[in-house]
């Protein structure tokens, strides 16, 4: 059995040390809370999606748009993070965007990297830009700093692998310590837990290169904070709709609006009518507008797709590189450097990555507590109102003024003795004990596979109601074999498995969630619902699980309050 290091209590646990968390530490140790614990299954100081900086914040600049700020909101909801975001949760964080600004520049992000507010990329011609550019190279280490600033505690290395519930709400969780070669167990009694995990790749094949699924572009985050939520009943959204990014080709890097070029076939045309010359206020919002053009070009043979800075100048040029450092593009920036590539002299391809849940996931009221009392989410793991680092800050903010101020009515309960940390705990120890047993690459390489043969993203590829029950068996004996064969030689190879048992999860919620919506919507393509339902149009469908069975319902969307 392993071994338990130590029981600890938490009147907030933060479940992940990336921006949502870090701004969920701070908001809550500014509010008064004395033990806020934030346990992170890497480093906080460089993990999470934003570990070596962004270079685009969602906001609304009041020296740059002036006084009305409906023309930034509808941008914002236009975008590609606007998508099946909820209208009343968008808006409130407009409404507080600059006030993060403005506090992330006193305390030394840099906010304004040309010396005043500027807004560029992802944007149409001629209409508002929703995006501050900014350099978030040393953001981690800034809100690091404020964190242990206001007494927040740091666990790293310490994946949490369950959450405990006890009557309707949150009671504490299991952490696994990998900080050595041999794992232990630290229960936790929490009061309040918020879930800022990041979002999940390794759910699908890698487009570019399916033998290496850690090539992302973003951080390889698994699932963790959407599996502890589907596990405890928290109500799950938009997760039949995964989402597809962009970017060089065979490499995956994201920050594809920190390019000043035009996308445009080998012939020098323009792929889309947005522009035909590199604008640094713009940039091309083709790839934005349709998601899936470097994919449906190389599927009627009319592509490559490449980017094209050639007619950029040179001082733009040199923009481009300092912003991609900013973006934390530095892997991409060193291997253009030692295969000399001149992004001014070469056009480089893009493609369409593989499908993952950004901005999918756990469906959240406007301060960022779920469907389970005392659980709070924030960031790229939220279904109704993440996806992008604005989104983070802000529902880490709230969230975690939330659950500070709910945390004051709570007792704590004894987790530890729970029938749920002990089934847990016999489960992992049973794959210690199991050194000889599947590695954990197997179990992840057969979810891939089911997931991408069972309930592809579209336009180009249909699921149906045969195609999504014969996966669903699947991911059940999967989830079986997993549970009885795996084996792990140390804590890193455990983590590695626990991160696979809630993967499998996300694709059971996804496939669930898929086979309940009978309609053809974005790249939910059912070939046996191959219309768009009106009827649907105003509402999100919840997917959750209740009493061990699984369910579904449908609520209203929620729009701005007049």
């Amino acid at each position: 059995m392993i071994p338990v290091k130590q029981v600890i209590e938490a009147d907030l646990l933060i479940v992940g040390g990336g921006i949502g968390g870090l701004m969920a530490g701070i908001a809550a140790g500014k509010a008064g809370c004395k033990n806020v614990v934030i346990m992170e299954k890497s480093h906080a100081r460089r993990s999470g999606s934003g570990a070596t900086g962004n270079d685009h914040f969602n906001a609304y600049v009041p020296a740059i748009h002036g006084d009305d700020i409906e023309p930034v909101f509808q941008q914002t909801m236009q975008s590609l993070i606007g998508s099946f975001k909820e209208p009343s949760l968008m808006h409130k964080f407009l409404e507080k965007s600059f006030d993060l600004v403005k506090m992330w520049d006193e305390w030394g992000v840099n906010m304004r990297p040309t010396g005043d507010w500027e807004c560029k990329g992802h944007a149409l011609p001629g209409k508002t830009r929703a995006f501050l550019k900014y350099d978030g190279s040393d953001q981690k280490k800034v809100l690091v700093r404020e964190a242990k600033n206001v007494g927040v505690k740091f666990y790293n290395h310490h994946p949490v692998i369950e959450l405990i519930r006890i009557g309707d709400r949150i009671a504490g969780a299991l952490a696994l310590d990998t900080t050595t070669e041999e794992p232990s167990f630290v229960p936790v009694r929490a009061k309040t837990v918020l879930l800022a995990t990041g979002l999940t790749h390794r759910l699908y094949l890698n487009a570019p290169t399916p033998a290496y699924m850690f090539n992302t572009g973003h951080c390889p985050n698994c699932a963790g904070g959407q599996g502890l939520a589907w596990r405890v009943g928290a109500k799950m959204v938009n997760l039949e709709f995964p989402y597809t990014h962009a970017g060089p080709k065979y490499f995956e890097r994201c920050g594809k609006a920190t390019w000043i070029g035009v996308y445009r076939y080998s012939d020098g045309k323009p792929v889309g009518p947005f522009t035909n010359k590199s604008d640094t206020l713009y940039g091309d919002v083709t790839s934005d507008i349709w998601n899936s053009v470097f994919e449906d070009v190389m599927r009627k043979g009319t592509g490559p797709a490449y980017m094209d800075c050639s007619d950029a100048s040179k001082e733009d040029m040199d923009y481009m590189r300092w912003a991609m450092k900013g973006e934390g593009l530095t892997a991409l920036l060193d291997h253009m450097d030692k295969e000399g590539i001149d992004p001014h002299k070469n056009g480089v391809e893009f493609m369409r990555y593989e499908p993952i849940l950004h901005g999918r996931g756990v469906d959240v009221q406007d301060n960022g507590e779920t469907s389970v009392k005392g659980l709070f989410a924030a960031g790229d793991l939220v279904g109704n109102g993440g996806c992008g680092i604005a989104l983070a800050a802000y529902l880490g903010w709230v969230g975690g003024q939330a659950a500070a101020e709910q945390a004051k009515t709570v007792e704590f309960q004894k987790a530890e003795e729970t029938a749920a940390m002990k089934e847990k705990m016999e489960l992992f120890s049973s794959f210690m004990d199991r050194a000889e047993g599947a590695d954990w690459k197997e179990a992840n390489m057969a979810l891939q596979q089911i997931m991408s043969d069972y309930a592809p993203a579209g336009p180009n590829k249909v699921r149906s109601e045969t195609l999504l029950k014969a996966g669903l068996n699947y991911l059940g004996q999967l989830r079986q074999k997993a549970k009885e064969q795996m084996g792990a030689t140390c804590s890193h190879t455990l983590m590695r498995a626990a991160e696979v048992l809630d993967l499998i999860d996300c694709g059971e919620a996804l496939m669930n969630a898929a086979l309940a919506r009978k309609e053809t919507r974005a790249n939910h393509i059912r070939a046996d619902f191959p219309f768009t339902n009106p009827l649907l149009g105003d509402k999100f469908l919840n997917v959750y699980l209740e009493d061990g069975e699984v369910k579904t319902s449908w609520r209203e969307i929620r729009q701005v309050e007049k």
